[in-house]
């Protein structure tokens, strides 16, 4: 049973909500991640290991934390992250989501393999926003209105024109950016999804609405999370940006999602894209791979010319508003949440809306107990990293720093 949604004050409570409320399929879907779950752990326990470093006497009687991500106004740094099957959680899915992102302000990723078509959702979106009229229009306006933006999650298909057919679609509901999937050419190994059958989901008859997929059992088991990989294509290589970059008109912006080293953001930044979002897929795509905070860290120490080239994100881990202002200190210009957008979607677009709330309350309170009044004032001396910084690389290059063992030295 579900406890009352004004009864939870924590994400935590909400994960707690889900274990006993979600359908057993859908649990396992929203909660699984690749393997052992080393590093959807990681993920989460590496923010706990960084400190805050407080400052003392100043006037913190008022704090903004609205910011801008992409080149876009919004009211908070938190955005929802890509999710599928929103209606395997909730009948209204990713429409619910849209509509909690419109009237919180933040920005919302629409994913290929969401339940409703990105033009489906747009409507309703913008549907929301003429209804609601904004209580920014009402009240006395300070800072620039934060009208949401829209952006879409891409996995490439096989078949290019499917994607191409996908984009134009995005563009004209209205999409300002195009996130590429780039951690998961293929899909993770997710135990606890595999093993009940895919007959058990609810919410998914008649597939997934973007791609045709349905879920189906096989010899290695009922995984929802294996639906992207019929129609994936690992052959996706960076000579396919300038591809991307033909499928749309010029101001629609490309992010790399799913970047794990120093290594590949300089790529990035060299390829010419707008931004990347430092992601591990939430732990689902390769277990064992390095907690997001630790991979900022990298880009701090061994690539600090990206964040003056292009816009940096991060997802995986969050819970608590301490690890959003952990992320910002580190140079990251939004917060993508993924679970939890699903987890407050079990309560409908209410518990979205709360779930992000509970965040963006945390965050307001580490800014005032730390000295800081807006999101132009973080930066990392606010934290201490030594207990982490171990097991940061020192340098771009591939190279081992010790072990220099090929196979071709047989």
């Amino acid at each position: 049973s579900q406890p009352p949604l004004h009864t939870l004050l924590s994400t935590h409570d909400f994960l707690s909500a889900a274990a006993s409320s979600f359908p057993p399929k859908t649990h396992a879907f929203v909660t699984s991640a690749a393997t052992d779950c080393h590093t959807h752990r990681s993920n989460s326990h590496t923010y706990s290991l960084i400190t805050l470093r407080p400052r003392i006497l100043r006037d913190v009687s008022r704090v903004s934390i609205s910011t801008r991500i992409l080149g876009h106004p919004v009211s908070s740094p938190i955005f929802a992250a890509a999710t599928s099957l929103g209606t395997t959680v909730h009948p209204e899915g990713e429409k619910a989501i849209g509509r909690a992102c419109e009237k919180l302000g933040v920005g919302m990723t629409i994913s290929t393999s969401a339940s409703f078509s990105v033009g489906e959702i747009a409507r309703v979106v913008k549907d929301c926003e003429t209804v609601t009229e904004r209580k920014e229009e009402e009240e006395e306006e300070e800072e620039e209105k934060a009208i949401p933006p829209l952006w879409f999650q891409l996995y490439v298909d096989k078949d290019r024109s499917k994607s191409e057919k996908l984009l134009k679609q995005a563009v004209e509901a209205g999409v300002k950016a195009v996130f590429l999937t780039v951690d998961a050419p293929v899909p993770g190994k997710r135990e606890a999804d595999e093993r009940i059958s895919a007959e058990e989901a609810v919410g998914l008859s008649s597939g997934v609405p973007m791609t045709g997929e349905k879920a189906e059992n096989d010899k290695s088991g009922g995984g929802l999370g294996r639906i992207t990989g019929k129609f994936l294509d690992a052959s996706v290589s960076w000579g396919d940006i300038a591809w991307l970059r033909s499928c749309l008109p010029e101001e629609a912006k490309i992010v790399l999602k799913g970047v794990q080293t120093a290594t590949d953001a300089v790529r990035a930044m060299e390829a010419g894209v707008e931004g990347i979002v430092v992601s591990n897929h939430g732990g689902r795509s390769l277990d064992t791979a390095p907690a997001t905070i630790l991979v900022l860290l990298e880009l701090q120490r061994c690539c600090p010319q990206v964040f003056d080239k292009m816009e940096v994100l991060v997802d995986g881990g969050v819970t608590r508003g301490t690890d959003v202002f952990k992320a910002l200190c580190l140079g990251a210009s939004g917060v993508g949440i993924g679970r939890g957008i699903l987890y407050g979607l079990g309560y409908g677009e209410e518990g979205v809306r709360r779930y992000v709330q509970i965040l963006n309350d945390e965050l307001e309170t580490t800014m005032k107990m730390c000295g800081v009044t807006s999101l132009d004032q973080v930066h990392p001396g606010l934290l201490n990293t030594r207990a982490v910084d171990h097991l940061v690389p020192e340098t771009v290059e591939e190279e081992h720093p010790y072990a220099k063992w090929r196979p071709s030295m047989r």
